[in-house]
């Protein structure tokens, strides 16, 4: 059997289709596996052994149904669901299985807060799409891979941190999915371990604003490394502060503790942290903490985030209990050196 595997974007939605891919890959025999993203999330999957062949949609559709037309698939697994795999679909002219995007249900939960959606995370949404060909969750909760090229030397951490650090990723694709810069200065005051910034080339500034405060404490990786030797950065922190954003993902697949901090986007979205359930179905949330402005009748206000807040106050962040943040981290960070 020969599947071809559809995500375009973004980091985290990636990364939550894992679980499927591992699935498939060891559940179906001699199974073939096709995965088809956007050129710019090449690293996020290019290491996943479970994927067979990577394809690379780059601008040009009519191209990429080229060279998909050069395979025979027995079906198409669409886990993104738009105008262009619908476009796939119609061109390769074989069998699809698409997920559940409950659009109407998150429309009706961001614009009008009336909230029909079920109580069924998009992992598990993604694993559901599979179903007719027999293939279920492990429970094993989602993979992220590291080339073994990608490296990241003990020297390339100050002497400092080397002996154990909390991961800030400070970056989000939008920013009302951000705290400000004043309020992530206040957290890393009332945190007192070192602190490693994550994020990229485009946070560079506000994490030198970070930095400064303490930089004994705290250390600027944003824009310093590419994807992969961020992840490194995040796998061997002891526990990952992050907002609503990809590595927030990854630092689930290594199995980290997270402090997930939630502003436009909400857990009511059904993409809150993801782990194993093998060990203790029951209690997944033993792995994390939602720091998230109780009783707020604006939140969700968006899918994946706005530029501005559309109320004007953004009450969401500036409203975020820092002192519980920090906390939570603190005992995370705690357990790992007990």
């Amino acid at each position: 059997m020969r599947l071809l595997f559809i995500r375009f974007s973004s980091i985290g939605d990636i990364v939550f289709t894992t679980p499927a891919i591992r699935c498939t890959k060891q559940q179906i025999p001699g199974v073939e596996l096709h995965f088809l993203t956007k050129a710019s999330m090449k690293a996020v999957t290019e290491a996943n052994p479970y994927i067979d062949h990577f394809h690379y949609f780059d601008k040009d559709l009519n191209a990429t149904i080229k060279d998909l037309k050069a395979f025979q698939f027995d079906y198409i697994i669409d886990l993104h669901k738009n105008l262009r795999t619908f476009q796939i679909q119609k061109a390769l002219g074989v069998p699809s299985l698409s997920y559940h995007k409950l659009s109407l249900q998150k429309l009706l939960l961001t614009k009008l807060h009336l909230n029909y959606m079920p109580a069924r995370h998009i992992v598990d949404r993604s694993l559901d799409t599979l179903s007719a060909l027999g293939v279920v969750n492990d429970g094993k909760g989602l993979d992220y891979f590291i080339p073994k090229e990608a490296t990241l030397p003990s020297s390339a951490l100050p002497a400092a941190f080397q002996s154990g650090y909390i991961a800030l990723v400070i970056g989000a694709s939008y920013a009302t999915k951000k705290l400000p810069v004043a309020s992530l200065q206040a957290l890393c005051h009332k945190i007192p371990y070192p602190i490693v910034l994550i994020g990229g080339k485009e946070d560079q500034e506000e994490g030198a604003a970070i930095e400064a405060i303490n930089p004994i404490k705290i250390w600027n990786a944003c824009g310093k490394f590419n994807l992969h030797e961020s992840a490194l950065l995040v796998k061997q922190s002891k526990t990952v502060i992050s907002h609503d954003t990809g590595f927030l993902y990854i630092a689930c697949a290594f199995h980290k503790k997270t402090v997930a901090i939630w502003g436009a986007t909400a857990p009511a979205l059904q993409v809150e942290p993801y782990y194993p359930t093998k060990t203790d179905s029951s209690k997944q949330n033993v792995w994390y903490y939602n720091a998230i402005v109780p009783n707020l009748p604006c939140q969700p206000c968006s899918n994946y985030g706005t530029k501005h807040c559309p109320q004007g106050h953004f009450a969401c962040m500036k409203k975020q209990d820092l002192q519980s943040i920090a906390d939570k981290a603190i005992a995370y960070f705690k357990a790992t050196i007990e």
